[in-house]
C-alpha cells in the first residue's frame, strides 16, 4: 500500500482523473490495485469512469499514470468531449445493469438528460458525433448484453426479462435479440457457451 494520504499531503497533488473503458466493479478494483502498487499514488475514491487520487508530482507524472492505465487496457482521458462520451456510456451502463427495473419506470431520454445535466437531444448529438453511432443504437447493444446475462443465469422467464428491461412485449424483445445477436432466444439458450461481448467494445 502507498503512504497514507496524511503522509502525502505536504507534497502531493490531488486531482480527479477520467478513465476510458471502465465498465465494472472489477475494472475499479484493478485500477486501484495497479495505481497503488507503485507505492507513490493514493486512490481516495474510485467510481466508474473516474478516480480521485493523490501523488507526488516530483515522483509521478500524468504520463506515468497514463502508462499504468494503458498497460491494463484503460485510457486516461484528456479532452472534455471524450470525457462526456464516457460519462454517457457509464450512465447507460448504470441505468441498464444497476438500475433496478429503471427501464420500466422512467424513459431513457429523461434519465440520461437528468443524469448528465443537459437536454437529451444535445447528449445524443455529442455521442453520435464522437462515436459514429447513435445513442439509441448503443443503448440497444447494452440492453441485449444485459438480456444475455439474465438469460444465462436462468433465474427469470423471458416475460420477466422483457418487463424488467422495458420492452413492450416478449415478441419485441425476441425480434431485437435476434437482430442484434444473430441468434433467436431459444438458440442462444441451447448454446453450451453463450457468447457475450465485452461492454467496452460494443461500438468497435
Amino acid at each position: 500500500m502507498p503512504d497514507s494520504p496524511q503522509a502525502m499531503d505536504a507534497l502531493s497533488q490531488n486531482i480527479t482523473i477520467s478513465i476510458k473503458h471502465m465498465v465494472s466493479s472489477r475494472c475499479m478494483k484493478v485500477i486501484r490495485e495497479e495505481l497503488e502498487k507503485t507505492q507513490k499514488i493514493f486512490v481516495h475514491k474510485i467510481s466508474l469512469g473516474s478516480a480521485d487520487i493523490s501523488f507526488d508530482p516530483v515522483a509521478v507524472t500524468l504520463d506515468d499514470i497514463s502508462r499504468i492505465l494503458s498497460a491494463n487496457g484503460f485510457e486516461l482521458i484528456h479532452d472534455k468531449e471524450t470525457m462526456l462520451v464516457e460519462q454517457i456510456k457509464i450512465a447507460v451502463l448504470e441505468m441498464i445493469f444497476y438500475g433496478n427495473n429503471l427501464n420500466t419506470i422512467i424513459r431513457n431520454s429523461d434519465y440520461l438528460g437528468d443524469k448528465l445535466g443537459m437536454p437529451y437531444v444535445q447528449v445524443s448529438k455529442i455521442f453520435s458525433e464522437r462515436t459514429g453511432s447513435t445513442l439509441e443504437k448503443y443503448i440497444i447493444l447494452v440492453k441485449i448484453e444485459r438480456v444475455k446475462e439474465l438469460i444465462s443465469y436462468g433465474e427469470m422467464t423471458l416475460s420477466e426479462i422483457a418487463y424488467m428491461m422495458g420492452y413492450s412485449s416478449v415478441q419485441y424483445l425476441s425480434n431485437q435479440f435476434r437482430q442484434v445477436s444473430g441468434f433467436s432466444v431459444s438458440e442462444f439458450k441451447s448454446l453450451p457457451e453463450k457468447p457475450r461481448r465485452p461492454l467496452d467494445s460494443l461500438l468497435a
